[in-house]
């Protein structure tokens, strides 16, 4: 091992001895850590020397913010905590926008990032590389807790309470920060030969539930919106049972998008955009949110003026009755949904078979609504002059397996696919949480190594922009370097496409939102990474045989996609 000399970092000698970085590397595998994904840095190098004598797998991405998109897809695909190590100062900052998004989502990452020595801390400014005058303190609105190790022998029992803190509900990233000599300083502390993390019980309240159920057993028009505290809290049957039992309508949010069924006769999709599917949800009489603030995109741009009650369920109190009054229930989705739902099984039963079943939408049956709604959300869409779009999102649909996982950028045919895609068996991820650019490549890098790592077959498809895909261009690197299994599908509009539209619209011209880009074939190719220009009509055939291709693959498309017409904005 090469040991360094803590105020100056230059290699002293080779010893045997263990250090501070073996104590976090064997915590994180006896945690069930696989993979850590990160770039090295000076101040964290004893992490690195440390996983040399592990087993955890390293994948070194070329900008910090893009390992923490990465991380977060790898959360996101595998249903477990994603690991980050990150450098001292500029690399611990230039994480935060990427940390902002899985903090925003609730994705379960633990984040170790290095400190300068022990002596320099406290705001005194010693003119060490990469100080700061509060490191922790630049992480404290994007992660759920911050803290700092002093001492070696606290290392295990941090990093055990950090795991535990990001899986429990709220999920999310959690920060911890180890200086330069604790990682390096030889330890007497023995090897880490086990450690546990629960997550902590977050059981809806016992007479929250009975309100609910007697609110939904009088209703006679409920509906439900599930956001995406439905998914993460691996909600989906008890989702199902509710709204077949209530014969509720169902509509998912853009973080929602699967949890219930596309089809079923009682799915209203995930058009939450569109001011039909406003108008059933305003009309319910009874309205079950689940993992969901109401916020932005889901009140269709606070146009939602619901006339019935609400009964709120999160995990995060900050959310509950954060836009509307109603009956919050603070609780992780997923046992609050079983609660209500045994709940109700129960009082529909005491109930009978005919007040089990009766709703009644001013004469119509909840079905009849949902297909009601849908079919003029369809015509409203081909009134717009969209079929180039809605061909484009169905080929895309077409191609892509049933179980194959998307990562999506923040771009246009992003947007559509907050509303229109059919997640089927595979999952629907995008950074509708935080908005931020550049998600989509290293997420779907992120995804496809968790999906081999758990033995599951790895291909996953990214989607980006031109502009976004910008963002993580350097990660063609990484996906070339760990042949990693992910087909990038690029479309190229000229510019950002959306804010182009946006100002448009709004002002009567576009400004600043052309852009100069480079030829995304060649510079693919110039990665050693195959890429294609296809045309829109082409772009099905392009991805089936991306998609049966060996590691990474690029598709370009060049084509100016249009959104469909926001309706928040109609008299």
């Amino acid at each position: 091992m090469i040991d360094f000399d803590p105020g100056t970092a230059a290699p002293t000698k080779e010893t045997g001895q263990r250090n501070g970085g073996d104590l976090v590397v064997e915590t994180l595998e006896a945690l069930g850590a696989k993979t850590v994904f990160g770039i090295p840095g000076q101040h964290a190098l004893g992490l690195f020397d440390a996983m040399g004598r592990g087993n955890l797998h390293f994948v070194s991405s070329r900008v910090e913010n893009n390992s923490a998109f990465a991380a977060d897809g790898y959360s996101r695909a595998t249903g477990e905590v994603g690991v980050l190590f990150l450098s001292t100062g500029p690399g611990a900052l230039t994480s935060l926008a990427g940390l902002q998004e899985a903090y925003a989502t609730g994705v379960p990452m633990v984040v170790v990032a290095s400190q300068i020595p022990l002596e320099g801390l406290g705001a005194r400014r010693k003119g060490m590389l990469h100080q700061l005058d509060d490191q922790k303190a630049s992480a404290a609105n994007v992660t759920k807790s911050q803290r700092l190790i002093q001492h070696a022998s606290g290392i295990p029992s941090a990093i055990q309470d950090a795991w535990t803190e990001a899986i429990s509900s709220p999920q999310g990233p959690v920060w911890i920060e180890i200086p330069q000599n604790v990682l390096l300083d030889p330890i007497v502390v023995p090897p880490v030969e086990d450690a546990l993390a629960e997550a902590f019980d977050n059981p809806p309240r016992v007479e929250l539930v009975r309100e609910a159920v007697k609110w939904l057993t009088t209703a006679e028009r409920p509906a439900i919106i599930a956001g995406g505290g439905t998914r993460r809290g691996r909600a989906e049957k008890s989702l199902l049972s509710i709204a077949e039992q209530l014969r509720a309508p169902v509509i998912c949010t853009p973080g929602g998008n699967g949890a219930f069924p596309w089809n079923h006769e009682l799915s209203l999709q995930s058009w939450i955009e569109d001011r039909y599917m406003t108008d059933v949800l305003e009309d319910a009489d009874v309205l079950i949110v689940i993992g969901s603030s109401l916020g932005e995109v889901t009140s269709n741009y606070f146009t939602f003026a619901p006339r019935g009650r609400i009964i709120q369920i999160d995990a995060e109190p900050r959310v509950l009755e954060s836009n509307r009054p109603g009956l919050g229930i603070r609780a992780d989705a997923g046992q609050a949904l079983a609660a209500l739902d045994e709940a109700l099984t129960e009082a529909l039963a005491e109930a009978g078979a005919a007040d089990a079943t009766r709703r009644d939408w001013h004469g119509t049956s909840p079905e009849d609504v949902v297909k009601d709604a849908l079919a003029k959300v369809k015509a409203r869409l081909e009134s717009q002059d969209l079929a180039k779009e809605l061909k484009f999102m169905a080929d895309i649909r077409e191609a892509v397996p049933a179980d194959m996982q998307t990562f999506w950028d923040m771009t246009i045919s992003a947007y559509w696919g907050w509303s229109c895609w059919d997640a089927r068996e595979g999952q629907f991820h995008s950074a509708q949480g935080a908005g931020g650019l550049g998600y989509g490549f290293p997420a779907a890098i992120g995804g496809a190594v968790g999906l081999e790592t758990t033995g599951k077959p790895g291909r996953v498809l990214a989607v980006s922009g031109d502009g976004s895909s910008m963002y993580s261009i350097s990660e063609l690197a990484t996906a070339k370097q760990h042949n990693i299994p992910v087909t990038w599908l690029i479309v190229d509009d000229g510019g950002y496409g959306i804010l182009r539209e946006y100002m448009v619209g709004a002002f009567g011209k576009a400004t600043a939102t052309e852009l100069a880009r480079p030829d995304f074939v060649k510079l693919a190719e110039s990665f050693g990474v195959p890429a294609r220009r296809v045309s829109p009509e082409e772009v099905g055939d392009a991805l089936k045989a991306s998609f049966a291709a060996d590691g990474p693959n690029v598709v370009v498309v060049e084509t100016l996609l249009k959104m469909f017409g926001p309706t928040h904005l109609d008299d």
